[in-house]
């Protein structure tokens, strides 16, 4: 599963995620998102189940990384895979595992703060 094609040129604190989107920079996103050091990229990823390295690959390939990498996994919070784990030490970047609500809210905190964070959001039908 990588990213299609949509993309929100720059990082943008998330407004509200359920009904299976987010919103954020005044509009509205159904799906899932990879958010970058260049913004905001369409993910298709669906269930934390499914996802796998390869769906990471702009993270771990880029040339300039982020320090640490917050992923939100659905409404439940499971061990990520060895292959996962080893991959993102081995690209030297934290991996940070919780749900989609816990993700959110921490995501908004350190782009306050204006830190360099990168995350990877699965969406959610809960409304919040």
């Amino acid at each position: 599963m990588a990213e299609d094609n949509r993309f929100f040129p720059h990082r943008a604190p998330i407004d509200s995620y359920g009904n299976g989107g987010f919103r954020f920079g005044g509009m509205s996103h159904q799906g899932s998102i990879l958010i970058l050091g260049d913004g905001m990229h369409a993910w298709t990823a669906t269930r934390f189940a499914d996802v796998t390295v390869a769906d990471f690959a702009m993270v771990l390939e880029a040339q300039k990384r982020p320090y640490s990498f917050i992923l939100g996994t659905g409404t439940a919070a499971p061990a990520p895979s060895r292959p996962l784990i080893a991959a993102f030490d081995k690209a030297g970047i934290g991996l940070q595992i919780m749900t989609t609500g816990a993700a959110v809210r921490t995501y908004n905190i350190l782009l306050g703060e204006n830190r360099d964070i990168w995350a990877g959001l699965i969406a959610v039908d809960t409304v919040r």
